[in-house]
């Protein structure tokens, strides 16, 4: 790891922010997916 000095609790704290807003986004984008194909399984069995 490269030597950050006095910027490294900043340098840090970003790439831990970045890091959970992906975490957030792929989680959201996966409960979307489970709920778009469950609809259209529904919508493939009854139609």
């Amino acid at each position: 790891m490269p030597d950050l000095g006095q910027y490294a609790v900043e340098v840090l704290s970003a790439y831990a922010v970045s890091i959970v807003l992906l975490a957030t986004i792929v989680g959201l984008s996966w409960r979307r997916y489970v709920r778009v194909r469950a609809a259209l399984e529904e919508v493939e069995k009854h139609g």
